[in-house]
């Protein structure tokens, strides 16, 4: 079994910057098969930051340049920093870990953390 508890959410205004973290426990083999997601309210939810194969951080277009993804080790989790925020930044984030396994992957998701920007 895997847990993810993610912290650092809240509101904050247009501009402003905020730091997610994701707290892991369990079965993780590789923080690289760990990244973010996002619903904003009404929305599917949606890819916001990982890691490609080669291990380099990949993100959403929409977050490209404001966004970066790290990896926690003392953790076992990954960090978000968010800068230059912006009101469709709006959303619940969630830290999701993929177990991959020959007999079949196991997605585990933490129970997600609130993101307003409002002015």
């Amino acid at each position: 079994q895997v847990q993810l508890v993610e912290s650092g959410g809240g509101l904050v205004q247009p501009g402003e910057s905020l730091r997610l973290s994701c707290a892991g426990s369990g079965s993780i083999v590789s923080l690289s098969n760990m990244d973010w997601y996002r619903q904003p309210p009404g929305k599917q939810r949606e890819y916001v930051a990982g890691f490609t194969t080669q291990n380099t951080a990949k993100y959403a277009d929409s977050v490209t340049g404001r966004f970066t993804i790290a990896k926690d080790h003392a953790r076992t989790g990954l960090t978000l920093q968010m800068n230059s925020l912006k009101a469709e930044d709006t959303a619940v984030y969630y830290c999701h870990y993929r177990r991959y396994a020959l007999d079949g992957n196991i997605d585990y998701w933490g129970q997600g953390i609130q993101v307003t920007v409002s002015s």
